[in-house]
């Protein structure tokens, strides 16, 4: 058996919502055992983005003011937005937006290790699903930062997971909003 089918994601336990009126922002924190300079260049390199997230950038986005394509990846419908990155302190905050959604990234030294925290306005229909699906990614981003690889899982692969529906059920419990029916 292979290291992605053997894969099994750990409980729904990195994510959180925060809200203010009719703005709902999903915020996932994951501890990761590799250096703030090792966890940016995952964020902020379009190969290693290639890897591990659910879009794909055609530049580096790890300079403040830097236009960037951002482009989802396996979703039903493929959606494309040029950004201006609007804060990039390596190895310490970015900021951007992702269409109509803020999306802040911020990095802090643990021990060895490094603290990610993720901010991302979210339409709240699809809140449990973005947290289920960052929480893969983040896996799918360690196993790259370990040089042990899974290969990227986003979109309707990552919903092929048993551990995905798993996760999106017990976020949308922890979150108090529907799951769609499938």
């Amino acid at each position: 058996m292979s290291i992605r089918e053997s894969y099994s994601p750990g409980p729904a336990n990195v994510a959180h919502v925060e809200k203010d009126g009719e703005i709902w922002t999903l915020v996932l924190v994951r501890e990761f055992r590799h250096s703030p300079a090792r966890v940016w260049e995952a964020l902020t390199d379009p190969e290693q983005l290639r890897q591990w997230s659910p879009f794909e950038s055609d530049g580096n986005m790890g300079t403040t003011g830097a236009m960037v394509k951002i482009t989802t990846v396996g979703a039903p419908a493929e959606y494309a937005v040029t950004t201006t990155i609007a804060k990039a302190e390596a190895p310490k905050t970015l900021q951007y937006k992702f269409g109509d959604f803020d999306t802040r990234w911020e990095l802090e030294p643990n021990g060895e290790g490094t603290r990610l925290t993720l901010w991302t306005t979210i339409d709240r229909r699809y809140i449990a699903m973005g947290a289920a699906g960052w929480q893969i990614a983040f896996d799918v981003m360690e196993s790259v930062l370990d040089g042990d690889p899974i290969g990227r899982i986003t979109g309707p692969d990552a919903m092929k997971f048993e551990g995905w529906q798993r996760l999106h059920k017990e976020y949308a419990k922890q979150f108090h909003v529907e799951t769609p029916t499938w």
